[in-house]
C-alpha cells in the first residue's frame, strides 16, 4: 500500500488512542524544538490524545524527560518517557540479565554512572570488564578512537551491550552524527556478541503498550527511521507515520516523496509506513 502523505498528525487523529514520539529528528535536533512541534502536541492534547516518547536514547528516561521538558515541551503532554538505557537498566535491576562489571563507551564523562545509579554494577577497564556498554558517543566522535578498545574486547570475547541501536542522529542545520549502532553493527560484523536493547527490537514496544493499557492497532508511531521507528512499530503491529525531516532530510531535499521513500525502504530493507509528513505538525 503507498503511503498516504499528510500535512499534519490531526487529520489521522480519529483512527488512534495514542500517538508515541521518537525524540531526535522528530520532536527535536538535540538542541532545539523543531518549529511546529510543540504547538501540534498541543493540538493533538486538545483532542483528548494520549502520548508518549520512545527513544533510542543510552540514558535512562528521567533525564531524557527532563531535557525535553527543558525545550519547551509541557511534561505533562506525555504519560510515558521510554528509552532503550531504561530498559537495559531494569533488565540488570531485576535480574533477567546479569553481569556485574561494565566497560563504558559514553558520550560524556560520568554518563555511565548517572546511568548506573541504584544497580550494583561497577566499572572496570575493557581488560577486566565481562562486558562493554555502549549507550553514547560524543558529536564530534571518530569512530577509529573505539578502535582498541573494542579489539581488545573482541579477542576477549566480551558481549556488547548496545543502549542506542541508532547508527546516525541528526543534529541542527541538517547535520547528523554517528551514534552508537554503528559501533555495535561493525563489532557484530567482526563476529563479537551484541545484545541490542531499543528499537526496532520488540520488547521496547511491548513496554510502551503495557504503560499505555492499548491494543497496537490503537497506537501510531511517528518516527523519522525506517530501520528503527517504522520496522520496530510495523513488526509490533501499530500505525506508523514517517518524518521526512529529520534524520533522512537530504533524501528527499529533491522531492518525489513516494519515489525517494520506496528506495530508502528497500535499501534499508524496511517496510513502507502508513503516512508520510515533513515535520511533526
Amino acid at each position: 500500500m503507498t503511503p498516504k502523505d499528510i500535512d499534519t498528525l490531526a487529520v489521522v487523529a480519529s483512527d488512534v488512542d495514542a500517538f508515541v514520539f521518537d525524540q531526535w529528528g522528530v520532536l527535536h535536533d538535540g538542541s532545539t524544538p523543531y518549529p511546529y512541534a510543540v504547538e501540534a502536541l498541543r493540538a493533538l492534547k486538545g483532542l483528548g490524545k494520549r502520548m508518549a516518547v520512545l527513544s533510542n536514547s543510552g540514558k535512562r528516561s528521567e533525564p531524557n524527560a527532563r531535557r525535553i521538558a527543558n525545550m519547551g515541551f509541557d511534561p505533562s503532554l506525555f504519560e510515558c518517557v521510554m528509552t532503550s538505557g531504561e530498559a537495559l537498566w531494569r533488565d540488570i535491576k531485576s535480574k533477567r540479565l546479569t553481569v556485574s562489571s561494565l566497560y563504558p563507551i559514553t558520550r560524556a564523562p560520568g554518563d555511565a554512572e548517572v546511568w548506573a545509579d541504584g544497580l550494583d554494577t561497577v566499572f572496570d577497564g575493557v581488560g577486566e570488564a565481562e562486558a562493554v556498554l555502549l549507550m553514547g558517543l560524543p558529536d564530534d566522535a571518530d569512530p577509529a578512537v573505539f578502535d582498541h578498545a573494542l579489539s581488545m574486547a573482541l579477542d576477549r570475547d566480551l558481549p556488547v551491550l548496545c543502549s542506542n541501536p541508532d547508527r546516525a542522529s541528526p543534529r541542527a542545520d541538517g547535520a547528523q552524527v554517528i551514534s552508537p549502532g554503528a559501533l555495535a553493527h561493525d563489532y557484530a560484523s567482526k563476529g563479537g556478541t551484541v545484545q541490542f536493547y531499543g528499537k526496532p527490537y520488540l520488547p521496547v514496544f511491548k513496554a510502551v503498550e503495557i504503560a499505555l493499557s492499548l491494543a497496537p492497532d490503537r497506537i501510531l508511531m511517528v518516527g523519522d527511521s525506517l530501520e528503527h521507528d517504522i520496522a520496530g512499530a510495523s513488526n509490533a503491529g501499530w500505525k506508523t507515520a514517517f518524518v521526512r525531516g529529520g534524520l533522512h532530510r537530504a533524501v528527499f531535499a529533491a522531492g518525489d516523496i513516494s519515489g525517494n521513500l520506496a528506495a530508502l525502504a528497500r535499501s534499508e530493507n524496511a517496510p513502507l509506513p502508513d503516512y508520510t509528513l515533513e515535520l511533526l505538525k
